[in-house]
């Protein structure tokens, strides 16, 4: 079946952003090695990260008040409010920062034009369905097996993964568990238009059409 509709994961697929993450992370673990040198920070971050991800969602202010919490719970309390300013002065930076677009996207993507949708199944399905397309003629391009794969090659679609060097943890799945067919992985999204060209059988113009999915940790988390 010809493809009709190409969407895009954000972060890490289209933009840099995970790093971003990595970088502050390990500086929170240089300063609370000096409060607790024996604690494992990334485990605490990442387990209140998710306890906190119902009531606060995804993005920098939701990772900086877990950054905060983390802290205070490490430290049990005593870590100074000039250390607990450091730590929201890492939020403020990272809300600031430019978005930086990864090597080829912007050839990639001229043209094309954007909405944004969540990813899941269930999201995956409804916004195909508003919108009349078959999942033969939807193709999903991101770099998490997590969310731009496992739910769309579910759905009966098709999917390409681009990895890019870091992953967040709560994105990273067994790739056991990931389906056998229905998905591509390729090096970079500049090799996306012969793909896309081989899968529909007519040149690669011939795809006008992107879904912007929600990205996966800077916008979400905000």
């Amino acid at each position: 079946m010809p493809i009709r509709v190409v969407a895009f994961d954000g972060d890490d697929t289209l933009w840099h952003n995970e790093t971003h993450f990595n970088f502050t992370q390990a500086a929170l673990r240089d300063l609370l090695r000096g409060h607790a040198p024996n604690a494992d920070v990334d485990a605490r971050l990442f387990e209140t990260e998710m306890a906190n991800l119902s009531l606060y969602g995804y993005g920098i202010k939701s990772f900086t008040l877990s950054m905060i919490e983390t802290a205070l719970e490490i430290t049990d309390g005593t870590i100074p409010a000039s250390d607990l300013k450091v730590i929201l002065d890492w939020g403020k930076r990272m809300l600031r920062e430019p978005t930086e677009l990864l090597e080829g996207v912007r050839e990639t993507l001229l043209g094309m034009s954007q909405i944004l949708s969540d990813k899941n199944v269930d999201s995956y399905r409804r916004v195909l369905s508003r919108r009349g397309i078959d999942a033969g003629e939807f193709v999903m391009v991101g770099n998490s097996l997590r969310s731009d794969v496992v739910p769309v090659v579910e759905l009966g679609a098709r999917a390409v993964h681009i990895p890019y060097h870091v992953t967040w943890q709560h994105e990273q799945v067994d790739e056991d568990s990931v389906p056998g067919e229905g998905w591509f992985r390729l090096d970079k999204i500049t090799e996306l238009g012969p793909l896309l060209g081989s899968l529909d059988g007519r040149p690669s113009r011939s795809v006008r059409h992107k879904l912007q999915s929600r990205p996966d940790r800077k916008t979400k988390r905000d």
